[in-house]
């Protein structure tokens, strides 16, 4: 049982500053006392009452067994009050008459009051007279007070927490949906599932069924009173027997399963609690012994490590010196970052483990001797310097062999080079190549020779280099020594025997060219003016032979101009080839009388006297066939020229012809003089002229597919095309029959709406008037302009701006930008005449409906002609309203739909 002295220790006030708790206490102080008239609900209030008062009573060592007898004399009262509170109150009179008890009654309820509980139209006179409803008021009110205030769940308190702590506890149960205090227990499963939630060993709930009320709620209440000391205040066969159990009876017995559940949750708390401090503590001291045990380990690592890198013996080779580094590298890569990490891991375990020290109140961490952090940090820094003196013993020890190595290599580089050069040119050398060489060979062995002479000289600093680099080694002792100097000799004396064989060759050259040197003259002379003639000769073939497109006769007669041209450059061309032809013959005479013999064809050209004279002929055949091909040519473009003059003709009358008609239809459309049957009469007869018209587009139609047959794709003696003459004849034909078309719309306006031909006139004119620019619409302002001429009220001001803008909404509904003639008459004469409106469309169904919100086919089809009567029904929706019946359509969504969202 919770101890209710402890619990009532805390000072509560009710009224204006207090909590949701105290409202809902002044409700519960109005109490219904109606209801106790339901003999049910009284029977399982002074049970469930009774038993409350006992489970506390007892503890005073006495109870009551009717409730509104036992506490007539205010004594008992008293006790319980000062059970439940822990406090003491006033000294009991012990005397037997009435007065007495009154006066330990009202001692008992000053008490109350001063607990800031309102006592409403409960006085002592009644406890006193054994008033059952005033006792059982009395008896709820106190429960209240001291059972149900007090428990807070969530924000909430009072009834409203406690129903809130069962419903989180019994979440999770099946069939268990708590919202109340009264149906929501009557199965009995609510009960079991609060004991099941905190002594599952006592409940086997899966067992219990829900249609069995009586069983499960005997079971709850057998379980609470032997092995939870909560007394039995409910009898079953009361709860299930009552369509709605008593609220106060079952908020009392819940409350009761509360305070017992939350003093085992302050002993659960408790005990997790010391757990809680020993697992902080276990886990310092695991902490503790981590730090001291990788402390320890990474020390012992330093020691052993800083020795090795401060062992610097040098090493004779490179290969012994890579190894160090090798072994340096492999230290770096794959043995210190391990300990890096155990460093920093232990920097981190150590303020960790500080840390928390300082929030569980625990005196620091003080390492042994030797391996505070900063004994690690001073081990750590020796390291890291001696490792960087290693590093740099072993770069410059690396370097200083890497020279040594280098130089010799260098040598050995250099010097394969020098004599893979050499190779070979000795025997270049020594060759008599020259003294069967013509003149163009001779000239290009001196100037091989002469490239060869500036190779020779570029080698000689690598020659130099070569002595420089062995000298170098020598004077550092290289241990190879002797063979660099052998290999070094050898290369300076082949070098100078090459610089005396190359002197030899260049004068046997020199003599030898001079010999060659006349008949070289001639042939090149002829090579300088063959090309030319030549080049000359295949540019004439290429533009006899040339293919032609022209399309025009003036373009045929430059072409004929241009070839008569060339042919007198002909006679002038024959004498130079007769000239190139007489220098071959020339050398060739030289030649036979100093009995030289010529090594194959002129080296300066690949044109032989044979190529010369055949591209000569070719170009004598090739020139009459070109004065045919222009002939034809010239006929035909003068044939296009004639179909050109043909088409144009005809398109110049034919398109003025249109551009006039259509200025007058637009001319004719505005003026629009007379009735508009009369206009209506003038424009048919315009249009039939104009459709007479039609032959001569079909003349020029058959004149365009000749010029197209020619491939003809231009006229300079016209601007019209086909394409133009074809857009204008349409667009001719469209504006006249869309013209009439107006005409005719403004006649069923006029007759539909009743509108004059004066009226018809006046709009006119109007609109005539402020179309400027006669294109058949107004803008925005022009149209403004008109209205206020016409008498509307459209100023610049608010008012006149939305009036404005609702007309343009209706001669404008797209937002184009203009309003045309015809949307103005329809809006002039829908404001000058009366129209058909929703509203009277909606009445007019209402009277064929019998003034119903809706009508039936079957009314439809009797009052309207089938056709409309059909109509109507496939587009009438279903009718919604609260007087709907089976069938029953809506005409008035109907209507609206006919005229748009508004009619004017």
């Amino acid at each position: 049982m919770v101890d209710y002295h402890t619990a009532g220790q805390a000072t509560y006030q009710y009224g204006g500053n207090g909590p949701g708790i105290g409202d809902y206490m002044a409700q519960e102080d109005d109490w219904d006392r109606d209801l106790l008239l339901d003999p049910a609900w009284e029977k399982q209030q002074r049970k469930t009452f009774t038993a409350w008062c006992n489970s506390h009573l007892r503890k005073a060592g006495t109870q009551i067994e009717n409730i509104d007898e036992d506490f007539r004399d205010g004594l008992k009262l008293m006790l319980l009050l000062e059970v439940i509170s822990g406090e003491r109150l006033p000294k009991p009179e012990r005397g037997k008459m009435r007065v007495h008890k009154i006066n330990n009654v009202n001692k008992a309820l000053d008490f109350i009051a001063s607990k800031g509980v309102k006592l409403v139209s409960i006085g002592a006179e009644e406890i006193v007279d054994g008033n059952a409803k005033m006792t059982l008021g009395m008896i709820w009110t106190i429960i209240l007070r001291f059972a149900i205030q007090d428990i807070s769940v969530e924000e909430t308190s009072a009834k409203e927490g406690l129903l809130l702590w069962c419903q989180r506890k019994t979440a999770p149960y099946k069939n268990v949906n708590v919202q109340n205090f009264h149906i929501s227990w009557k199965d009995g499963l609510a009960f079991n599932a609060l004991i099941h939630r905190h002594r599952p060993e006592l409940i086997e709930y899966d067992k219990l069924r829900k249609d069995d009320p009586v069983t499960n709620l005997n079971n709850a209440f057998e379980v609470a009173e032997k092995y939870l000391d909560i007394p039995k205040m409910l009898d079953a066969e009361d709860i299930v027997g009552t369509l709605r159990p008593d609220e106060k009876a079952i908020m009392t017995y819940v409350s009761c399963f509360y305070h017992a559940f939350s003093g085992a949750q302050k002993a659960e708390t408790a005990a997790n609690r010391i757990c809680k401090v020993l697992a902080v503590n276990q886990e310092n001291e695991h902490l503790m012994e981590d730090y001291e045990k990788l402390a320890s380990d990474l020390l012992e690592w330093i020691q052993r490590t800083v020795p090795w890198l401060e062992n610097r013996v040098p090493q004779k080779t490179m290969q012994e010196m890579q190894q160090k580094l090798e072994d340096f590298r492999d230290y770096r890569r794959v043995h210190k970052p391990p300990k890096v990490q155990e460093k920093c891991q232990l920097e981190i375990n150590f303020n960790t483990l500080q840390t928390k020290l300082r929030l569980s109140n625990r005196p620091a961490f003080m390492p042994s001797e030797g391996k505070m952090v900063s004994d690690i940090n001073n081990g750590w820094y020796h390291l890291e310097q001696a490792e960087k003196g290693f590093e740099e013993w072993l770069l410059n020890e690396m370097r200083r062999l890497e020279r040594l190595d280098h130089l010799a290599e260098k040598f050995r580089q250099k010097a394969s080079i020098h004599e893979c050069w050499t190779e070979g040119k000795e025997a270049m050398l020594r060759q008599k190549d020259y003294e069967t060489a013509t003149l163009s060979d001779i000239k290009a062995l001196i100037r091989k020779h002469e490239a060869f002479e500036s190779d020779l000289a570029a080698h000689q600093d690598r020659v130099e280099q070569i002595a420089a680099i062995a000298q170098e080694l020598n004077e550092l002792d290289y241990y190879d020594s002797p063979s660099v100097n052998a290999r070094c000799q050898k290369i300076c004396d082949q070098w100078d025997l090459l610089g005396s064989l190359t002197h030899t060759r260049r004068e046997a050259l020199e003599k030898t060219e001079k010999q060659l040197e006349t008949i070289d003259q001639l042939h090149l002379e002829y090579a300088k003016r063959a090309a030319p003639f030549n080049n000359w000769m295949e540019s004439a073939m290429e533009d006899l032979q040339d293919m032609f497109i022209v399309h025009t006769i003036e373009e045929i007669e430059g072409l004929i101009a241009a070839h008569d041209q060339f042919k007198s450059t002909l006679p002038e061309a024959d004498k130079e080839r007769e000239a190139i032809l007489g220098i071959q013959s020339e050398a060739q005479r030289i030649a036979d009388y100093n009995n030289i013999k010529l090594s194959g064809d002129n080296p300066y050209t690949s044109v032989t006297p044979q190529i010369i004279n055949s591209k000569w002929e070719r170009v004598q055949q090739l020139v009459p066939k070109r004065d045919h091909a222009l002939q034809d040519e010239q006929s035909k473009q003068q044939s296009n020229e004639h179909l050109r003059r043909q088409f144009a003709s005809q398109a110049n009358i034919v398109g003025p012809w249109i551009q006039t008609k259509m200025e007058e239809i637009g001319r004719i459309s505005i003026e629009m003089n007379g009735t508009l049957e009369d206009q209506l009469n003038h424009l048919k007869q315009y249009e039939q002229s104009i459709v007479d018209y039609k032959p001569n587009i079909d003349v020029l139609e058959q004149q365009h597919q000749l010029i197209q047959e020619a491939l003809i794709f231009d006229n300079k003696h016209t601007n019209y095309t086909m394409e133009h003459i074809r857009v204008g004849w349409e667009q001719l034909l469209t504006t006249i029959a869309r013209t009439i078309n107006e005409v005719e719309n403004q006649i069923l306006t006029r007759d539909a709406k009743g509108i004059s031909q004066e009226q018809m006139q006046e709009f006119r004119a109007s609109f005539n008037h402020f179309d400027k620019d006669h294109g058949g619409s107004l803008g925005p302002e022009e149209f403004k302009a008109c209205l206020i001429s016409l008498g509307y009220d459209v100023e610049n001001d608010r008012q006149g701006d939305a009036e404005f803008n609702r007309i343009m909404s209706v001669v404008d509904p797209n937002n184009s930008g203009f309003v045309t003639f015809q949307a103005f008459i329809d809006f002039m004469s829908r404001e000058t005449t009366d129209t058909d409106t929703a509203d009277q469309v909606i009445a007019s169904f209402k009277v064929l409906a019998g003034d119903k919100n809706y009508i039936t086919a079957e009314e439809l089809r009797r009052e309207l002609p089938p056709d409309q009567a059909e109509y109507c029904i496939a587009r009438m929706a279903p009718y919604q309203g609260p007087d709907a019946i089976p069938g029953a359509l809506d005409y008035k969504s109907f209507s609206t739909a006919l005229y748009g969202e508004s009619d004017l």
